[in-house]
């Protein structure tokens, strides 16, 4: 009797275990060290989940500024919207309350309308576009500058791969897309393009989208196929049409003051990880983004290339909202992106 108890209680406890870290995502990625220790602690907050290659990054850095700082500044990575939505984790951002944040591309102009540069359509919209445009120092410079003057840094971005469309029904031109509602982001670039393109649309929260899906509240979204296949999105919108209108990015943006009261062989250390780490993770995003493509299709998920005369039409409507938006960003800096990329 005695051994039956001890069985099933170690039974019990063994299944406990194993739920309790099914429930936790982020089980694997606890530290290997004690971080209680620290003389600095960085608390970096993003919306992202670590199975997407964008959002790995803060683990990264954190691991290797602990082992090279040599335990004095620990990077108290938060993913998943653990300390709140984007515009309140902003807030504490710009208050310092949080010292860092992989802020999402469609959500960085409140900051500074510069950063919407990257959100233009069919200016940054490759990987390999966007790659010349960070090894670009100069572009890259200018692009923060505005947000500086602010309080803010931007060290650095990773992103999530390459905007289509993720929708129930297959679309292969505009005329199918403009039968369709789509949930596009809670930013105003987005929404002036959809208006442009007069394709139906709604401004939903992240978080409401699969039940919206799901009940047809929306027939297709605006995202990408890595956070579509991870997300599980396609377990309903079975059809992608790849539009590659823009790169999905996550920027690194940091309190300034913060940073400038760090000791400055601890801000070399954090801004060299936060570079070399941010390049690495855009080349794995690369890779991740033709492994979800792969995983999606061989689950039936149907993907379609948007005819070249149909994107033709999409980029001649979205001229105006780049030429709206330049004069905010600043004619000069787009005709220099512009410009910069062509060559």
């Amino acid at each position: 009797m005695q051994r039956i108890v001890t069985g099933l209680f170690l039974l019990f406890m063994l299944l406990f275990s194993t739920s309790v870290c099914a429930a936790d995502p982020l089980a694997a990625w606890q530290p290997k060290f004690d971080p209680s220790g620290a003389e600095y602690t960085y608390l970096l907050s993003t919306v992202a989940h670590p199975a997407i290659e964008g959002g790995t990054i803060g683990y990264r850095i954190r691991d290797r500024v602990w082992h090279e700082s040599d335990g004095r500044l620990y990077v108290d990575f938060r993913p998943i919207s653990q300390l709140g939505g984007e515009k309140d984790v902003l807030r504490k951002l710009k208050m310092g309350a949080v010292q860092g944040m992989l802020c999402s591309s469609v959500l960085a102009p409140n900051i500074s309308p510069r950063l919407g540069i990257v959100n233009l359509p069919f200016l940054i919209d490759s990987f390999s576009t966007l790659e010349k445009f960070r090894q670009n120092e100069e572009l890259f410079s200018e692009f923060g500058r505005d947000a500086e003057t602010k309080g803010i840094m931007v060290a650095d971005f990773t992103g999530y791969g390459s905007y289509g469309w993720a929708t129930k029904t297959p679309v292969k031109n505009l005329e199918e897309a403009r039968e369709q509602l789509f949930r596009i982001a809670q930013a105003p670039v987005n929404v002036d393009l959809y208006k442009a393109w007069k394709i139906q649309f709604t401004v939903m929260p992240w978080p409401d989208v699969p039940q919206a899906l799901q009940t047809g509240v929306i027939s297709g979204l605006d995202h990408t196929p890595i956070v579509c296949n991870i997300t599980k999105k396609f377990n309903i919108a079975k059809s992608f049409t790849s539009i590659d209108y823009a790169q999905g990015l996550y920027i690194h943006l940091i309190n300034k003051r913060w940073f400038n009261n760090l000791p400055e062989d601890l801000q070399q250390i954090l801004s060299r990880a936060i570079k070399e780490e941010s390049a690495k993770v855009r080349a794995a995003t690369v890779r991740q983004q033709q492994e979800q493509i792969s995983a999606a299709k061989a689950n039936g998920i149907v993907f379609n290339d948007l005819p070249a005369e149909e994107k033709a039409k999409l980029v001649s409507l979205a001229e105006p909202v780049v030429q709206k938006w330049g004069e905010k960003i600043g004619l000069d800096y787009l005709h220099k992106v512009r410009t910069a990329l062509k060559n």
